[in-house]
């Protein structure tokens, strides 16, 4: 998970509970990242990794980009906000992977794109396996010829941003969990983290019985204590006014999966636009957070969210281990 969820408490109880939980470097600065790392650090001797952002390229269409932020003021002017400044940036890339080259970590995951096959090997001498998040056979064919040691391999029914290497004007099709374990099986034998829906242990067994070595989960966190999930965003995941998730671009300009609310149904025609558009519905995002509307706020969550459990964090690993059942 990244931004606010996956806080160091969610990763040291993971961890206690005998999963392998990520940081997320995601929209963290440097120091942040480091202050996180050390945090879990001193709280356990379990392994854990950090997820960083590749960087894409600025948005293609500017005019595109420039009519849809138009379409963000109702919006800002009822929040009693003004949008963000839509600037790209690589959300400081080199320099958490040089932090991260200094100080390893058990694992280093790339979400966004492959990093170049330097940084793989670099990482590797320097101690940590890398992972990449792939959403098709040549994403993760690509990610198998730069080096990576395993795949985080993300079903179309996960929450939040796809992890799909490129932003295209018109998103492809996703393609669901176990036939994408078996897609990305014909062509890389690098072990799979197999990411989409999984909420039970029989979804967790499905998807090794698939090929997957493991699973990787996000939304069945959410609703946990240790998870940085604003309230309302928890609440929201058991509110039966919300029955639906769809893919959007409208909050950041990628496509994501959330549920449906109010901004999501009004914004349908946002372009490829990241990280500008999600720069620019920053302040709206915050505001509506704290006024406690979730029209405006972006709820990301996976198809299978109203299996989202309101508990500790031990408590889902237990429920989440086909093992244990």
């Amino acid at each position: 998970m990244g931004g606010g969820p996956s806080t160091p408490e969610l990763v040291i109880a993971a961890a206690r509970a005998g999963a392998f939980a990520f940081l997320a470097a995601g929209y963290r600065s440097v120091q942040e990242m480091r202050a996180e790392i050390a945090a879990v650090r001193d709280a356990t001797r379990e392994p854990f990794g950090v997820n960083v952002f590749v960087p894409g390229s600025p948005a293609r269409d500017q005019p595109a980009l420039a009519r849809y932020l138009a379409t963000l003021e109702p919006d800002a002017a009822a929040l009693g906000v003004r949008p963000g400044d839509p600037r790209w940036g690589d959300d400081r890339w080199r320099d958490k992977v040089d932090a991260l080259l200094a100080d390893p970590p058990p694992l280093v995951g790339f979400t966004f794109g492959c990093p170049p096959p330097a940084d793989v090997a670099a990482l590797q001498r320097a101690g940590s396996a890398v992972a990449v998040t792939v959403t098709s056979a040549v994403e993760a064919a690509t990610a198998a010829a730069a080096g990576a040691d395993l795949l985080c391999v993300q079903g179309d029914e996960a929450g939040a941003h796809r992890g799909g290497f490129d932003n295209p004007a018109t998103a492809p099709a996703g393609t669901a969990l176990l036939d994408l374990v078996a897609q990305v099986a014909a062509v890389t034998d690098l072990p799979q983290w197999a990411a989409g829906a999984v909420m039970t242990a029989e979804r967790a067994g499905a998807a090794r019985a698939a090929g997957a070595l493991a699973v990787q989960c996000g939304t069945a966190f959410l609703r946990c204590a240790e998870s940085g999930a604003h309230p309302v965003h928890k609440a929201a995941l058991a509110d039966p006014r919300y029955d639906a998730t769809t893919v959007t671009r409208a909050f950041s300009g990628r496509p994501a999966r959330g549920l449906v609310n109010g901004f999501v149904g009004a914004h349908p025609d946002a372009p490829a636009a990241y990280p500008e558009i999600n720069a620019a519905t920053r302040p709206l995002r915050t505001a509506a957070a704290a006024a406690g509307d979730t029209e405006r706020m972006s709820l990301w969550a996976g198809t299978g969210y109203r299996q989202a459990l309101a508990v500790p964090v031990r408590e889902v690993v237990a429920l989440l281990d086909p093992d244990r059942h």
